[in-house]
Formats: structure tokens, C-alpha cells, sequence
């Protein structure tokens, strides 16, 4: 049965419960029957705090674009109850800010991520990802996640931030605590709040003692930038100084990770839409594009209405949530034609798998350049490929992780090709 001729009982019908993206991978036939009989729909069940789930792409962006009337405060995302926000104060960062602060806090880094920044990067992530394929490709299985997305991902992150190599598991680690708490894999017998607790407190210390010495010896990297900024002629207040740093960590490799492997897995799904991009370079700009379109690692963002509205015959009182589901904007039919198809020249992709607004996502071209040349290399060395054993998702409804791909591949020797 496809997604279009499922239905549902509104009352029973789940979008929230982190195990079932676990186990199901994203909702899609509850999406795509939402988006048709009830695009604004009022979620209220007993595990989660009650929200507006809103499924169409122009609903999506609409609100996105205006921060206003939906802030981005106090409600980052829509967590079940086991997993509360912390407590007010304790984290402040660009995902949860509203302007004017957020814009401010935006510039001090945005420098960094410019299309001409990003541009000069383009040695560094081309060498990065030449090296994590040289090492996968001196054996013939293992983990696409760990050996590959995780370390091309990872290294370019920790690069940016002058985070020396010794360190990079934990910046691997912590993302994984932070991101999955309530996946019993990442917490070590810990529950959901003192998995992230644990996780952030490390990575606070971790980054207090690394801003410290950029202070008295700044270097060429991100830690410096900010741990020397300053806001209204004074340093960064210690908790937005940290945040800051936590955010660049998590969203640096986490969700490219996700597309990376997820856009793996969709050409080996696809193998006439794999062997199109091997065929031809000119086409992995689009590639890129339906890769973030088909995977839209980041699941949902939640606003607050500062006001009574109304969207679609529906009221939403002041102070009520919505939860935008940008996989569901990025399957509409009013928007994408066959959109659960995987096609690698789709033109238009209007896909908002990067947000839109004031808080498009900030490393957007980054993402673009690590994936472009993660798979140009892989269109040019990788000679087989298939999976090896099943694949496993993170136990999250905010993040579309993959924790696991195995696979059985063939890489060949870089000088034997080229990306």
C-alpha cells in the first residue's frame, strides 16, 4: 500500500512518539493523509504536551517567515514528556533565538559560512573526503555511518573549530547524547534528561577551556571568532558563549551525516538514478539537491504564536505551538511532482530540507559542499556497493538519524579516478 492510499483515525494516528520514527522511519502516510483532510491538525495525546502539526510546504514557510507572530522561543522542537527542555536560562542559542538578539548573534559567525568562505574550503573537504574513502577503501565491509559519513562529517566540523584530532570521538559522541537521548543505545543506564545533561555539561567544560586559551592565543578557527566577540562592547555571556559552541558541534555533523548516509542509501535503493550520476559529473548538483529533499534530516521545529491567528479555517490561540514537519512539506504533491519519487534532475526542488527565513540554515553551502563532494567521489571510486546487513534509525522525533548502515563495497585507489 503506498502512503497516498492509507488512512488513519485522527484520534490514534501518531507523529511524536520517538519510537516509531525508530522502527517506521519518517510518518509518511500519516503525513500525506494530514496534508490532504486536516493540513492543521491539533495534536493532543497524553505522552506530549498538545501542538498544531502543520504538514503543507506553503504552511511551513509561511510561518518560518514570519518570526514575529510564531517565535522561535521557548519551544525548540516537540519532545515527548520523558525528554523536558532544560531548565530556562541554562541554554540560549541561535536555533532558539528571536530577533533582534538572534540576528546579532548570527553575524559573529557568518562570516564563515559566506559562499565565498566556503569556496576557500574546497581543498580542505575535497582532501578530507579523499582520506576517509583511501582508509574504507583497505577493507571491503563495514558501517557507511562510522567509516565514512561520520568521519568526512566530523573532521570538517572539527577543522573549523581547531578541535585537535585526538578529540574528534567526542564530538561524536556528545552529538550522538545530545541529539538521541532517548535511545537506550546512547545512554549508558542513564535516562533521556541526564544522558543530554551529562553530554552537554562535558562539552561546556570541553569548550570553556578551549575559548580560554583562544583568548590569550587566538588561532585561525571558529573558537576563536567567538570566544573574542563581543556583544554591546562586552564578551559573550557565558551561557550564549557555550550554546553557541554546542549548537556548531551538534548541527556541524549531524544532520550532513544523516544526508550522507541517507542519500547513500536512497542510490542504492535506485541503482537507475546511481548509475545517471556515475555516468555524469554535471548532474550532482541536483543530486545533492533530491538528497536533501528525500532525506530532510532535521524532522520538525516548533514556533509559538505571540498572537491569535488563523491558518486554514483553524484559530491558534496565542501562546499555543506548532510543529512544522519539513519531511511532509518536502512530499507535497502541490509542490513536487511524483514526489516519492527519488529522481536526481528534479527541476523545480523548492525542497525546505535547509528551513527557510531568518533561520535558514546557517551552514547551508557547507552542507552542499561536504555532500557534493562526498558523492562526487563516490560516483567516481566506488565500484560496488550493496547493503550487508539491516539498517538501524536513532530513536528520535526531532533528528532523522541513522546510527547504523552496514554495507560490502569495493573502493578504488584514488588515482584510479576522479571526482
Amino acid at each position: 500500500m503506498t502512503a497516498a492510499e492509507q488512512t488513519f483515525d485522527p484520534a490514534t494516528l501518531d507523529l511524536i512518539t520517538p519510537e516509531h520514527y525508530e522502527q517506521n522511519g519518517y510518518p509518511h502516510p500519516e503525513w500525506t493523509w494530514l496534508r490532504r483532510h486536516d493540513p492543521v491538525f491539533w495534536y493532543d495525546r497524553s505522552n506530549v504536551d498538545p501542538f498544531w502539526a502543520i504538514t503543507k510546504h506553503a504552511d511551513i514557510i509561511a510561518i518560518g517567515k514570519q518570526p514575529e507572530l510564531f517565535l522561535n522561543a521557548p519551544r525548540l522542537a516537540v519532545f515527548t514528556n520523558d525528554l523536558p527542555p532544560p531548565p530556562e536560562g541554562q541554554s540560549r542559542h541561535l536555533l532558539n533565538m528571536d530577533p533582534p538578539d538572534h540576528n546579532r548573534y548570527r553575524r559573529i559567525s557568518s562570516g564563515w559560512f559566506t559562499p565565498r568562505a566556503i569556496r576557500a574550503m574546497d581543498g580542505n573537504i575535497e582532501r578530507v573526503t579523499r582520506e576517509v574513502l583511501d582508509a574504507a577503501a583497505e577493507k571491503e565491509e563495514g558501517d557507511f555511518v562510522r567509516d565514512i559519513s561520520a568521519k568526512i562529517t566530523i573532521a570538517v566540523i572539527a577543522e573549523m573549530l581547531g578541535v585537535p584530532r585526538p578529540d574528534w570521538d567526542l564530538l561524536f559522541r556528545w552529538t550522538n547524547e545530545i541529539i538521541a537521548p532517548q535511545d537506550p543505545e546512547f545512554q549508558h543506564g542513564a535516562t533521556p534528561t541526564e544522558t543530554i545533561e551529562r553530554s552537554r555539561i562535558e562539552l561546556f567544560t570541553y569548550f570553556h577551556d578551549l575559548a580560554t586559551r583562544r583568548r590569550s592565543q587566538p588561532s585561525d578557527d571558529i573558537v576563536s571568532v567567538i570566544a573574542n566577540a563581543q556583544m554591546n562592547d562586552e564578551p559573550l555571556p557565558p551561557v550564549e558563549l557555550l550554546s553557541y559552541f554546542f549548537l556548531l558541534v551538534v548541527a556541524g555533523n549531524e544532520t550532513t551525516r544523516n544526508a550522507m548516509t541517507g542519500g547513500m542509501l536512497a542510490l542504492l535503493d535506485h541503482p537507475d538514478e546511481w548509475e545517471k550520476l556515475r555516468h555524469d559529473p554535471a548532474r550532482l548538483d541536483g543530486a545533492v539537491e533530491e538528497i536533501v529533499r528525500w532525506t530532510t534530516p532535521v524532522i520538525q521545529f516548533a514556533r509559538t504564536a505571540t498572537r491569535d491567528t488563523e491558518l486554514r479555517g483553524k484559530t491558534i490561540r496565542t501562546g499555543q505551538s506548532v510543529c512544522l514537519f519539513y519531511g511532509s512539506g518536502n512530499r507535497d504533491d502541490e509542490v513536487f511532482q511524483d514526489p516519492f519519487t527519488f529522481r536526481i534532475d528534479r527541476e523545480p526542488n523548492p525542497h525546505i530540507g535547509f528551513g527557510m527565513g531568518e533561520h535558514v540554515c546557517l551552514g547551508a553551502h557547507l552542507a552542499r559542499l561536504e555532500l557534493r563532494h562526498a558523492f562526487g567521489q563516490l560516483r567516481a571510486r566506488l565500484e560496488r556497493c550493496e547493503l550487508s546487513g539491516p539498517v538501524a534509525r536513532v530513536r528520535s522525533s526531532f533528528v532523522g538519524g541513522i546510527k547504523r548502515a552496514p554495507m560490502r563495497w569495493r573502493i578504488a585507489p584514488a588515482h584510479a579516478a576522479t571526482s
